[in-house]
């Protein structure tokens, strides 16, 4: 049974069981109890602000009953019940310093190595069952991407596939578009051209965060798609020169698009974004709707664009790329906040069609953790 322990003026307790030891502050909580009173047994979400709290809040008594911690705040006079095993698993007692760049756990990095193994699911069982799209979806956030085969070869087919996790989020290419070649096309995309490793539309904010390509027609030759994590490319930019890899997270590029009418999108990001504790969190990357670069200071834009040729050469590494060719009935979906997807260049013999709309990847990690609850339950 864990032991707890109340500081000498009640600003703290300590909460010990084995070896694990972890301190909780009174304000924390008191913000973090979960009586009704407090939060709406409901949905979760609490009733009260923290200016309902007492800003001198403190710990006046604080003991086990069975598997269960009782903790009573002054001067409310407040007794609320907590399950140590929750409070251990949002321990932030000791927070460790982490490198700028840092990923979570739930997070893997990869190159060429992955070719084997591209997270892949079956469209007709993911669509049936709830445990086969559970781990496809989790396959998709930890790698950033993933492919579902044996789809239906018929117009709008995506949209079964946004509906597996989230919803289509419209934009001035509405709510789906056409990838083919075309005639005079107002988008790089719509011709038979390779196109290099890019993470799509940086020019809004925010960025659609994911994005679906489905084939429905594919005998031209070549066209083969591409994928490029950018979070490793951002590592190894980070492991070989430390300095280009500050330049590129400390300021901002800019971007812009302005190929139809009406339509004049733009946004200044990093090219490697960092949170405030570094962690790393997105990465935008695309030669053809880079803008100029005008929020440089002088004397660091030479190292910026040596930084910025560097990143470029890192993503157009052979050994970074995973590819593989889309045959019609199947497709793949991309983090686009992380991944950057290509395609080869293909001839104008035979057919390439594909279709592409995006979503949010709010709806897909909802999904992902929903599922997780429920077989966690099971």
């Amino acid at each position: 049974m864990p032991q707890v322990a109340v500081n000498a003026d009640g600003r703290f307790l300590t909460l010990s069981e084995g070896g694990r030891h972890a301190r909780f502050h009174a304000i924390w909580l008191r913000d973090n109890a979960w009586d009704s009173e407090t939060r709406s047994p409901g949905n979760g979400q609490r009733l009260i602000t923290l200016g309902d709290i007492p800003a001198g809040t403190r710990i006046v008594a604080a003991a086990m009953s069975g598997t269960t911690l009782h903790v009573t705040f002054a001067p409310e006079n407040k007794t609320v019940a907590y399950d140590p095993d929750w409070l251990f698993a949002r321990s932030y007692d000791v927070v460790q310093a982490r490198d700028a760049g840092w990923t979570g756990a739930e997070i893997e990095t990869w190159d060429a190595g992955l070719m084997a193994n591209v997270p892949s699911g079956d469209f007709a069982e993911v669509s049936a069952n709830p445990d086969a799209l559970r781990r496809w979806l989790s396959a998709v956030a930890r790698h950033g991407f993933g492919k579902l085969t044996n789809g239906p070869v018929e117009d709008g087919a995506l949209m079964r596939v946004v509906a597996l996790f989230g919803y289509v989020r419209e934009t001035n290419y509405g709510r789906h578009f056409e990838v083919r070649t075309t005639v005079n096309p107002t988008n790089l995309a719509y011709t038979g051209l390779g196109l290099q490793a890019h993470t799509d539309n940086p020019y809004r904010d925010p960025v659609p965060s994911i994005q679906v390509l489905y084939c429905l027609e594919s005998s031209a030759a070549g066209g083969e798609n591409m994928v490029v994590d950018g979070f490793r490319a951002a590592e190894r930019l980070r492991d070989e020169n430390r300095e280009w890899f500050d330049v590129l997270t400390r300021h901002c590029a800019r971007f812009e698009y302005a190929g139809e009418a009406g339509v004049v999108l733009r946004s200044r990001r990093p090219m490697i974004e960092l949170a405030p504790d570094g962690e790393l969190i997105a990465v935008r990357f695309n030669n053809r709707s880079a803008a100029a670069i005008t929020d440089v200071p002088f004397d660091e834009m030479e190292t910026y664009y040596a930084a910025y040729r560097r990143f470029g050469e890192i993503i157009d590494d052979p050994g970074m790329e995973v590819t593989f060719r889309l045959n019609p009935g199947e497709c793949f979906v991309v983090d686009n906040t992380r991944v950057l997807h290509a395609r080869k260049g293909y001839s104008g013999a035979g057919t390439r069609w594909l279709q592409g709309c995006y979503a949010d990847k709010d709806g897909l990690l909802s999904k992902l953790a929903s599922l997780n609850l429920k077989e966690a339950a099971e």
